[in-house]
């Protein structure tokens, strides 16, 4: 392959081949699900939405892999004060982010497992590290990682224990030998939900974060997987942690490839919820055409800070209309990318190198521009297919430019609807990936494996797809 990818791990840009011949395996952090997503969140799902896209697009084979996070202290916090069960947040969290990132056309990963789903993986991974010396039982009966008996600790963030050290809190153990040990397993609360514990061989309680991570990546993509990817602040400790309990449970290498997303500023500062400065996707949506939010995030290079703002939004905006003129003018001709077209090749360079996609979007306006003068139909044909390998340019012309985006936002939390002749926006997913996971279901209940295969109808389900069983097989419909 000529694909390059910047390896965290390496600090370098490396020559990517995927560990199987033809078939990479990804796994991504995904959301802790305790309230709305934030462009900040999408930023980091279009990254590797993009990512997932262009190993497509390449002919290559992805079991892509993006967890939920279900059980965590704010999820926990948020159930209580609502009064209700921590299922229901988050079902409904989780609906709602489909909903959300649906509409910026982020594909759904083959696997999106939940974190409460794999709690005898998490429990066995901690018995492994126990038994390897590397966990130990604290004095408030928590499970701790030892960080100081794992030798590659720090590999990945590039800082040593002496400078971990320097900075940690004075005397603050929590039950700890040492400070930078974290949790494995967290000891129950008298005061929490009986629906945020679950029993063990150490006594009632939940996972910590990070041993979720690693028991879920391993559990569904193996040992040893291709690229782990997240935002950059999952850099240190986050994906720190899951290197150490991984390697030391397993003895290998967890992923080739450490892939990580830069962060969405807001005046010169990260956009976070702690900070007060986020914008959820439904806001943003209110106000700007799902593409235009899509091309915004898309044309930045995914390891680029991204600086947020109306006027950089309605430069994308006015930019995306130069990109539709060109095809409105022509019907373009339906084509497979020929890659050894010039403009083709220049577009595929540029995403071989690092998924360049600033370079590529300029080729999209180099194309453009010949479109306009030469009103070639192939070559619209050709913007059009090359725009799509991004997730842009697939709606009709007309109806964009004239602002008909086949959606509206209802006020109501959680609901799309829609409206002219582009369907519903609970459509949300392409006819090929829903056969993909149709059988992926098949497959999982031939192999008894039926939480997965209740998932898959459940994740179809939120994006509006009915599936109907028979004798004969499995039929799918749009729900009305």
């Amino acid at each position: 392959m000529s694909l390059r990818i910047y390896n965290t791990l390496s600090r370098a840009v490396e020559e990517f081949s995927p560990l199987e011949p033809g078939h990479v395996r990804m796994y991504v952090c995904g959301m802790t699900i305790y309230d709305l997503c934030h462009i900040g969140h999408a930023r980091m799902m279009m990254a590797f939405d993009v990512v997932q896209r262009w190993l497509r697009a390449s002919g290559l084979k992805v079991t892509y892999v993006r967890n939920i996070t279900d059980i965590d202290d704010k999820i926990i916090k948020r159930a209580v004060e609502r009064g209700i069960t921590i299922r229901a947040l988050t079902d409904e969290m989780i609906l709602a982010m489909h909903q959300d990132i649906g509409a910026l056309g982020i594909e759904p990963p083959s696997l999106e497992p939940r974190a409460t789903e794999y709690v005898p993986q998490m429990l066995g991974m901690i018995a492994t590290l126990e038994a390897k010396g590397l966990a130990y039982k604290g004095s408030t009966g928590d499970m701790n990682y030892s960080v100081r008996k794992f030798p590659g600790y720090g590999k990945l963030s590039g800082k040593s224990l002496d400078e971990l050290r320097a900075g940690e809190r004075v005397a603050v153990l929590d039950g700890k030998d040492d400070p930078l040990d974290f949790v494995l397993w967290k000891s129950a609360k008298p005061t929490e939900p009986d629906d945020a514990k679950w029993d063990s061989s150490y006594g009632p309680g939940r996972p910590g974060w990070h041993i979720e991570c690693s028991a879920m990546s391993c559990q569904t993509l193996g040992e040893t997987f291709d690229i782990h990817g997240g935002g950059a602040d999952l850099q240190f400790p986050h994906h720190e942690n899951e290197i150490a309990q991984s390697e030391g449970a397993n003895g290998k290498p967890l992923a080739n490839f450490w892939v990580h997303n830069g962060f969405v500023r807001v005046d010169n500062e990260k956009m976070s919820k702690s900070l007060g400065n986020f914008f959820t996707i439904r806001e943003v949506l209110a106000k700007y055409d799902a593409e235009t939010i899509r091309f915004f995030i898309v044309r930045a290079h995914y390891r680029s800070a991204l600086n947020y703002s109306d006027a950089h939004l309605d430069d994308a905006r006015n930019s995306l209309k130069r990109l539709y003129t060109a095809l409105a003018g022509v019907t373009p001709d339906s084509v497979t990318i020929d890659w050894a077209n010039p403009f083709a090749a220049r577009f595929k360079a540029a995403m071989d190198e690092d998924f360049g996609t600033p370079e590529a979007v300029a080729v999209l306006f180099e194309l453009a521009g010949e479109v306009n003068k030469t009103r070639s139909a192939r070559l619209a044909g050709l913007l059009k297919s090359l725009g799509g390998c991004l997730g842009l340019l697939q709606a009709n012309p007309n109806d964009w430019l004239q602002g008909r985006h086949g959606y509206t936002l209802n006020v109501e939390p959680g609901v799309f609807t829609a409206e002219g002749a582009n369907a519903s926006f609970k459509v949300t997913i392409s006819e090929d990936r829903i056969k993909d996971l149709i059988a992926e279901r098949a497959a999982a209940k031939q192999a008894k494996d039926f939480a997965t295969a209740d998932r898959i109808r459940q994740e179809l389900l939120a994006k509006g797809i009915v599936l109907k069983d028979s004798p004969a097989g499995t039929t799918w419909e749009v729900q009305s």
